[in-house]
C-alpha cells in the first residue's frame, strides 16, 4: 500500500512539473524576458523606420561662388529685365513674363502680341562678378536674325566703363558660336568657333575663364579660343538673353518675324578665381 501511495505521489508531482514547463513557453513572460522582447521590438521598429531624405544642397552651400540651378525655379541672385528696351539693334522690349521656369529648365522667349512689335527675355544677376570661370548649359534658338547669349556686362548705366565678355549664338547658323569682348567700349574681337554639332539639338556646356591677362573660352570643357590683349578689368553682371535684331542684317541676317522662339538654359554658374 505504501508503495502504491508513493508511486501515485511521484506521478502527480511529475505531471505538475510538466504542466509548469508548458506554461513557461506559452504564458506570460518573466520580467527579464519581457524587457528583452520589448528591446527587440524597439530595435526592429527603429531599423524598419523609413530614412528621411536629405535636403537638397542649397545654393549657398554649393562649391560655386554663384549657382543658378534653373530646375529649381527662380533664384534670388537673379532678376528679370522688364519694361524697357536696349534700343538700337535690339528690335524688342524685355518682358518678365517671357522668362519661364518649367520642364526643369529656364525658357527665354521672343514673342509678339502686336504685329511688328516684339517682346523678348533677359535674366541677369543682381551683383557684380570679376575674374573666374563662367559656365552655362543651354540650347539656343535656331532662326535667322536672332541672338541667344551668355555674357558678363557693365557700363554707363552702372556708372562704369563698358566692359563685356560674350558667348553669342547667331540663329542663322547654330553649328557655330561667336566669342567677343569689350574693354572700355572697345570691341572688334569677334571670333567664330565651328562647333562640329548643332547647338540646338542638345544641351552643351559653354564657358570662359576671365583672368587679369587673358580670356579663355571653352566648349564642353575643351579650350577653343584664347585672347590676351586689352583684357577688361571691371566686374560685371552675369546675363542671359534672347533678342531679334534690326539694321544688322549683315551680321545676324534679316529677321523674318517668326514667333514664338525659345532658348533653354539648364543652369549658369560662376567660380571665383
Amino acid at each position: 500500500m505504501k508503495k502504491i501511495t508513493a508511486l501515485l505521489f511521484a506521478l502527480v508531482t511529475a505531471l505538475s512539473v510538466c504542466a509548469s514547463c508548458g506554461n513557461s513557453g506559452t504564458g506570460d513572460s518573466s520580467p527579464a524576458e519581457t524587457t528583452a522582447a520589448e528591446t527587440t521590438a524597439e530595435t526592429t521598429q527603429e531599423t524598419e523606420a523609413p530614412v528621411e531624405e536629405q535636403p537638397a544642397v542649397k545654393e549657398e552651400d554649393s562649391p560655386y561662388t554663384l549657382l543658378g540651378d534653373f530646375s529649381k525655379g527662380e533664384s534670388d541672385k537673379f532678376m528679370c529685365s522688364d519694361g524697357w528696351s536696349n534700343g538700337n539693334m535690339f528690335n524688342c522690349t524685355w518682358k518678365k513674363r517671357n522668362v519661364a521656369f518649367e520642364d526643369g529648365v529656364m525658357k527665354l522667349t521672343i514673342d509678339s502680341i502686336i504685329p511688328d512689335e516684339y517682346n523678348a527675355a533677359e535674366y541677369r544677376t543682381n551683383d557684380f562678378y570679376g575674374y573666374g570661370l563662367y559656365e552655362v548649359s543651354m540650347k539656343p534658338i535656331k532662326n535667322t536674325g536672332v541672338v541667344s547669349s551668355f555674357f558678363t556686362y557693365t557700363g554707363p548705366s552702372d556708372s562704369n566703363p563698358w566692359d563685356e565678355i560674350d558667348i553669342e549664338f547667331l540663329g542663322k547658323d547654330t553649328t557655330k558660336v561667336q566669342f567677343n569682348y569689350f574693354t572700355d567700349g572697345k570691341g572688334n574681337h569677334e571670333h567664330i568657333c565651328d562647333l562640329g554639332f548643332d547647338a540646338t539639338e542638345d544641351f552643351h556646356t559653354y564657358g570662359f575663364e576671365w583672368k587679369a591677362d587673358s580670356i579663355t573660352w571653352y566648349v564642353d570643357g575643351v579650350e577653343v579660343h584664347k585672347a590676351e590683349e586689352n583684357i577688361p578689368t571691371t566686374p560685371g553682371k552675369l546675363m542671359m538673353n534672347v533678342w531679334n535684331g534690326k539694321g544688322v542684317d549683315s551680321w545676324l541676317g534679316k529677321y523674318d518675324g517668326t514667333t514664338p522662339l525659345t532658348a533653354e538654359y539648364q543652369w549658369a554658374r560662376f567660380t571665383a578665381e
